[in-house]
């Protein structure tokens, strides 16, 4: 294998990411009509409309202060829930497809809009999105992280990227 395309360690992944700067936005849009974001902008619907956001992906859904719900957001917005914990032995990566897929879905819907959200916006989502740019957009896992980081700060646990570097692997 070339070594220009090999995965870097978890140890180069974490340089990587604690660098460049740290955005206070609870809110950025990471790639086209996809949103990274935290709690507070998800548990406020007016956000969400004001930035015309149709589907939310919660990935701390059923966690405290990550109340979404369908009920929550009515009719206007499709509503998507991954029970994660940021825990780096919860297991991630079975959500990594499904929620690709629904990121997909939105993306290739003409005027939809994706919020993909935990309860700070670093980790889970940012997991799930680097997923989705690794599955649809067929981005290296060190692609993807420097497209989403020229937006907004991450810092996936390292559990997570374990499991993103094992997508890495199987897609290549």
């Amino acid at each position: 294998m070339d070594a220009s395309c090999e995965t870097p360690s978890i140890k180069e992944l974490e340089k990587i990411l604690f660098g460049g700067k740290r955005s206070g936005n609870h809110v950025d849009e990471v790639w086209p009509n996809l949103f990274l974001g935290d709690m507070s902008v998800a548990n406020d619907r007016f956000s969400v409309w004001k930035l015309g956001i149709t589907r939310v992906l919660n990935a701390a859904h059923g966690k405290m202060h990550c109340q979404g719900s369908h009920q929550f957001y009515g009719s206007t917005v499709e509503y998507y829930g991954v029970p994660a914990d940021d825990s780096p032995s919860f297991n991630l990566s079975v959500y990594f497809h499904p929620c690709a897929d629904y990121i997909k879905e939105v993306l290739s819907s003409p005027g939809e809009r994706v919020l993909v959200h935990c309860a700070v916006g670093v980790s889970r989502s940012a997991s799930l999105v680097l997923a989705h740019l690794m599955i649809h957009q067929h981005l290296s896992l060190l692609e993807a992280i420097k497209a989403v980081k020229q937006h907004r700060w991450i810092f996936p646990n390292r559990g997570f990227l374990k499991q993103l570097r094992a997508l890495d692997a199987t897609l290549r």
